[in-house]
């Protein structure tokens, strides 16, 4: 019964309600940038190389590092995998669409984020979308309420997800057993996890976060293997995508199961544009303008969702594997990799899948601290209460492992759509700030100078910042 009510709050919450928010701020914010996520790529990719003016602040690049290791995770593999076989091959053409559309809303939120982030007393900078619907809207209690969304959706639903994602991948081999197993896998991963997060497993963090990205090169290698291992299949792969994607009569005959929600869906749970998590990363970065953070956010989006995603999308495609419900998630990529690599595949897709897994669940709550922060009137909560804190997040690992599907699914959907339905509106309401100041940075890139920001060349009134006077 409970997973059948969040179906449906989880069916209205995306169609009508989030698609048509997502789709108009997406446009909206297209257009009054003229494609600034495609125009300015190039832009994008010379700041990210931008050596950082102090090196012992946080670099451009290691904030857009950050907000990528929380996004490149378990939803790069079975997210895909589960709006294949449950939406259909078309989902992969609107994950695509997603990406760039949303890839604008991810640089307005980053930009917002560095201009209303505020000064510690060491200095350095914090700041996200609570801080600028605070600051900028007067919305105290509105901001308040997307950390309450913010903590739901990175502490409880993305956690629940991940950890059932992780266990599913060992549904391939044949020690699995559907009462045992889960309870197992989740409960190492509880312990592993509360370890960590209790302040010991230093050497494995670090370990793992130096791992992680070498796992992500690997699993693009690999996907190109086996889709060049299928290359004939390629041409009937494209054929298959566009044929789907453009089904309209499929998909307006059942839209919360088509292919074009679940493309969306996924898409969203895999990058997270607009949904206001990359910002809390944003903001600790120093950059002399706003508009450069914003700007190689805009990669983050896309090498989650353009490389890693359609790296999957593509190969599982491509394989030629059976594509159904019953094997929806890890078993289906694993089906795939098998083709061309045998018992091996399953092996280094569970080995990717751990390591995704791990450092998601530690980087998803580097933002619920951020909201934690901001619910206690801006203070570190007490060490006695953190310490419940992260044995109650150890202890929701162990029971994402062993609920059902749906209603992980649904749980990470809902909590992430909330925090989209909070902190989209309120980027269309502040848009102006974020395009003004990317005027300002193209104005004077144009002019053959540094880009150098201050408040009161777009009109804000310096006293209302920390920084940016």
């Amino acid at each position: 019964m409970i997973t059948e009510i969040l179906d449906k709050i989880d069916s209205f919450m995306y169609y009508p309600l989030l698609i048509i928010v997502m789709a108009i701020a997406g446009i909206y914010f297209t257009v009054l940038t003229k494609g600034v996520q495609i125009r300015l790529f190039p832009e994008s990719i010379r700041l990210l190389m931008e050596p950082p003016e102090d090196k012992k602040t946080v670099s451009s690049l290691q904030a857009m590092l950050v907000s990528t290791a929380s996004r490149v995770g378990t939803g790069n593999i079975v997210g895909v995998s589960t709006a294949l076989c449950l939406g259909g091959p078309g989902a992969c053409f609107w994950m695509w669409i997603m990406c760039i559309v949303g890839a604008a809303s991810a640089f307005i939120e980053s930009t917002l984020a560095q201009i209303y982030k505020r000064k510690n007393s060491d200095g350095e900078s914090y700041g996200g979308p609570a801080y600028y619907i605070e600051k900028a809207l007067h919305a105290p209690v509105l901001a308040g309420t997307f950390c309450v969304f913010l903590i739901a959706t990175y502490a409880v639903g993305f956690n629940l997800l991940c950890s059932y994602n992780l266990q599913s991948t060992f549904e391939a081999y044949s020690f699995y057993d559907k009462s045992i197993t889960p309870w197992v896998v989740g409960g190492i991963l509880a312990v592993l996890t509360g370890y960590c997060l209790l302040g010991g497993g230093k050497r494995i963090v670090k370990l793992t976060s130096v791992i992680v990205p070498v796992m992500g090169v690997a699993y693009v290698a690999i996907s190109l293997v086996v889709i060049c291992a299928h290359i004939t299949h390629v041409p009937e792969m494209f054929a298959m995508i566009f044929k789907d994607a453009f089904d309209f009569k499929a998909i307006f005959g059942g839209v919360a199961g088509s292919c074009m929600i679940y493309g969306i869906k996924r898409g969203l749970y895999s990058n997270e544009a607009g949904v206001g998590s990359a910002p809390n990363a944003s903001a600790s970065a120093k950059v002399s303008h706003p508009a450069k953070q914003g700007l190689v956010q805009t990669l983050s989006v896309y090498i989650d969702t353009l490389l890693l995603c359609t790296a999957t999308a593509l190969m599982c495609l491509a394989s030629g594997v059976e594509r159904s419900e019953a094997v929806s998630g890890a078993p289906y990529v694993q089906n795939a990799i098998s083709t061309v690599f045998g018992k091996a595949g399953p092996v280094f897709i569970t080995i990717a899948m751990v390591l995704f897994a791990f450092t998601t669940l530690l980087g998803n709550l580097f933002y619920v601290d951020n909201a934690l922060i901001f619910l206690n009137k801006k203070r570190q909560p007490s060490k006695m209460f953190m310490r419940g804190f992260h044995v109650a997040c150890a202890v929701i690992v162990l029971i994402g492992a062993v609920i059902p599907m749906n209603a992980a699914w649904a749980m990470a959907d809902i909590t992430m759509g909330g925090m989209t339905l909070i902190n989209l509106p309120c980027c269309m309401l502040l848009g102006k700030v974020a395009i003004d100041a990317l005027r300002d940075y193209e104005k004077q890139k144009k002019a053959g100078v540094k880009p150098e920001f201050k408040a009161k060349d777009i009109g804000l009134a310096e006293d209302e910042l920390d920084f940016w006077k």
